[in-house]
């Protein structure tokens, strides 16, 4: 198995024992997302639709990182420590992507990291060169 790290200055660093993304092939996991800014690695702000674009922004970075776009994400996961939030991701998450949608779970859990009120993770696949 040939695995090649990703990693970017343009997406917050990993804090933790982790990278941002790992590429296997044309395959790219991407590890999830908090809303911190990349230069502070401070938290966008308390405001959930704020958060939520940052994350997407973050996702953005690590994408292009690895060679792909957003759009290219095949999966994702969102965590939300408030389901109630739900239609406001909805509502960001169209405005990154267009169809064809990628598979989603949205999944409620009771806390994220540093306080964040959302994470998203996923799985791009990478446009073939052929």
């Amino acid at each position: 198995m040939n695995k090649a790290i990703i990693s970017t200055d343009q997406a917050p660093a990993a804090i933790g024992t982790y990278n941002q993304a790992v590429k296997v092939g044309t395959a790219v996991y991407l590890s999830g997302q908090i809303p911190l800014v990349p230069e502070t690695m401070e938290m966008i702000s308390e405001d959930f639709a704020e958060q939520a674009q940052q994350v997407f922004k973050n996702l953005t970075a690590v994408c292009e990182a690895a060679g792909g776009q957003l759009q290219d994400m095949v999966k994702v996961n969102i965590f939300l420590t408030d389901l109630s939030n739900f239609a406001t991701v909805n509502e960001i998450m169209s405005q990154h992507f267009r169809t064809p949608y990628p598979a989603r779970a949205a999944i409620g859990v009771k806390e994220l990291p540093k306080g964040a009120q959302i994470e998203i993770d996923g799985i791009m696949e990478l446009p073939s060169t052929n």
